[in-house]
């Protein structure tokens, strides 16, 4: 089994409501886990995000508490493998800025920009499920998955999907919005030091020291000053293009060109 807390656990409505984020993301993932643990899963696949790395809001700070969660208990779980998945945000998901700026466009609107700069992974939903059956097929319990993915400036999202509808170029730029950061990453450096290469994913395996691990507090880790982390600034930056190109090959993005109503997933 795999799954997801629901959609409304996003960045603001966290930030304001941090308590409601605690219960969803934490005692939910903890609830949902043990009754399937309890009930003999074989699999379970915990769906988290870039924003529990280096977490600066509420959302991102359950998020990696969601995982640690989860991870914890594949250490007594003997019978069911548990692992995490951990991507961004899925272009044209309930929350997502494509769909706002397509609704924006069919106002006539101006398209409004936090911070052009500010950089995103692209993924698809198709992209996502993809990681899950991955993890599924090749996890050991423990787990956490990353699928390498391209990413693009905010800015320049909002110039090609203005070409895509035919759109004259008018862009506003609003400024940051709560928690948000000026790019994502999907994994620390101190990850990258245990993190296995398995072509278009990362497998990071699970912490396998116990409680009693003073001894690390004398023996450091040499190769960790060498690494950095996984960002949307440092990944396969698309070109225009190559953008334009993914985001035609959305059935979300084709609907809405041809006038018909668009779900957002």
């Amino acid at each position: 089994m795999y799954f997801k807390q629901p959609r409304s656990s996003q960045v603001p409505s966290c930030e304001f409501f941090p308590g409601e984020a605690v219960r969803t993301n934490i005692f939910g993932t903890e609830n949902v886990v043990n009754a399937a643990v309890d009930a003999g899963v074989d699999t379970i696949v915990c769906l988290s995000t870039d924003k529990a790395v280096y977490p600066i809001n509420v959302m991102g700070m359950s998020k990696a508490l969601m995982e640690k969660t989860a991870l914890a208990k594949t250490r007594s779980a003997k019978k069911t493998k548990i692992c995490v998945t951990r991507y961004g945000n899925v272009m044209c998901s309930r929350g997502s800025v494509i769909p706002l700026f397509i609704k924006q466009i069919r106002d006539n609107n101006p398209l409004t920009v936090t911070d052009p700069e500010m950089t995103r992974y692209m993924m698809s939903l198709e992209n996502a499920v993809e990681l899950v059956l991955f993890a599924i097929a090749h996890g050991n319990a423990g787990d956490t998955f990353i699928q390498k993915a391209p990413a693009a400036s905010i800015g320049m999202l909002a110039e090609t999907i203005c070409e895509i509808f035919d759109y004259p170029l008018n862009i506003v730029e609003i400024g940051t919005r709560h928690g948000e950061k000026q790019f994502e990453s999907l994994l620390t450096r101190e990850e990258m030091t245990n993190a296995e290469d398995m072509c278009g994913y990362y497998r990071v395996p699970l912490d396998s020291r116990d409680l009693n691990y003073g001894k690390y507090i004398y023996n450091g880790q040499k190769a960790l000053a060498e690494m950095i982390d996984y960002t949307s600034h440092n990944t396969y930056r698309l070109g225009k293009d190559e953008l334009k190109e993914m985001l035609l090959s959305l059935d979300y993005i084709q609907k809405s060109l041809s006038g018909q109503d668009a779900e957002a997933y």
